[in-house]
């Protein structure tokens, strides 16, 4: 992702901040040099939620900017389990979410416990309350996450039924609707590439709106990402998903009308009276597969789960795991095992056999 881009959102995390109180703040700069600009808004969304939580239960806790630290080091075990609660059966977060956003607490108030540090040296709280929570147990096996993904993936022909239908077959689809079909003739060689290339690459939503023109090589078939952690990787792409982004790129200028100094991949419709163009952000990405998958009648495809299409295609394919493991940017061995459970095809018709 180029200066822009990051600067975008770090003035993003900067203006959460400024909602939170002071010493939140504090922890997010702390944090700016260990962890992504994505990871911190995230953060900081996550204690917007739980401070306005905190308001909302604490009578004379005032606004949320202005919550004193002895109101968080006051704070019980059992109000802490009514806010994960609330989390859960309020704001239907599942358990993974409800974990992460217990993690993204645990470490702010470890900081204010252990790292802050007053004028007089010592710690900005002195009880911890949530170092007493545990997260929500979550015991799964490979096999189990497995089952659970399958049914959110594309399989074999899925895959060009699906790069088609966005393609060609959604505007037939709504060829009654001039508003749809206009705008889907307005996008449709975007769209279709930026498919093309998830199903033929695997990359993280957060890479492929970070792609920039110059991180295209496509003599090679590959796209330099940012990868988690901050390591920049050269990644591989199908010849399918070649094709697709040389017909993008072909109308890329003269349909969006980009800003000379704009040199993201893929970029939003112009909107407002000047017609500016603009990076397509991640949850716009989300929405737009969001939508053709709801049409293509297979409502629950995301694009994580279209990450997901190509690893256990590439392993059903290559049956090459470590491989597998740096094409994904995996940091673990084992969280690329998953897709060997998920294509173990001999497993199941040795089950299968003992019927017979």
């Amino acid at each position: 992702m180029d200066k822009t881009a990051k600067l975008h959102y770090m003035k993003r995390v900067e203006s959460k901040c400024a909602e939170l109180p002071w010493y939140v703040t504090e922890y997010i700069d702390s944090r700016k040099r260990k962890l992504s600009h994505t990871t911190l808004l995230n953060y900081c969304h996550d204690y917007l939620i739980f401070f306005d939580w905190l308001v909302s239960v604490k009578p004379g806790g005032g606004d949320r900017k202005n919550i004193e630290l002895s109101l968080l080091e006051s704070l019980t075990v059992r109000e802490v389990e009514n806010f994960l609660y609330f989390l859960e059966y309020q704001l239907d977060n599942n358990k993974y979410t409800i974990n992460r956003k217990l993690s993204a607490l645990k470490s702010l108030f470890d900081y204010l416990q252990n790292k802050a540090e007053t004028p007089d040296l010592k710690p900005y709280i002195q009880r911890n309350v949530m170092a007493k929570i545990d997260f929500n147990s979550i015991k799964e096996s490979q096999e189990t996450i497995a089952y659970r993904i399958e049914g959110k993936i594309l399989r074999e022909d899925d895959f060009e039924k699906f790069r088609q239908f966005v393609a060609h077959d959604f505007g037939v689809l709504n060829q009654d609707n001039r508003r749809l079909q206009r705008f889907h003739e307005f996008n449709r060689e975007r769209d279709t590439a930026i498919v093309s290339l998830i199903l033929g690459s695997g990359l993280r939503l957060s890479e492929v709106a970070g792609i920039n023109l110059e991180d295209l090589d496509m003599n090679k078939g590959q796209v330099r990402v940012l990868r988690k952690g901050g390591k920049e990787q050269y990644v591989y792409f199908s010849k399918q998903a070649l094709l697709d982004l040389e017909n993008y790129l072909k109308i890329r200028e003269t349909r969006y009308v980009p800003a000379k100094s704009e040199n993201c991949l893929f970029i939003a419709a112009p909107i407002g009276r000047k017609g500016q163009s603009r990076r397509l952000t991640p949850r716009s990405i989300e929405k737009l597969i969001e939508k053709y998958a709801a049409a293509f009648g297979k409502p629950a495809l995301t694009v994580h789960s279209l990450r997901h299409s190509f690893a256990t295609r590439y392993h059903l394919e290559n049956n090459d795991v470590p491989k597998l493991k740096n094409q994904l940017g995996h940091s673990s061995i084992q969280t690329t095992m998953i897709y060997t459970h998920l294509t173990d095809e001999e497993m199941r018709k040795a089950v299968n056999n003992m019927d017979k």
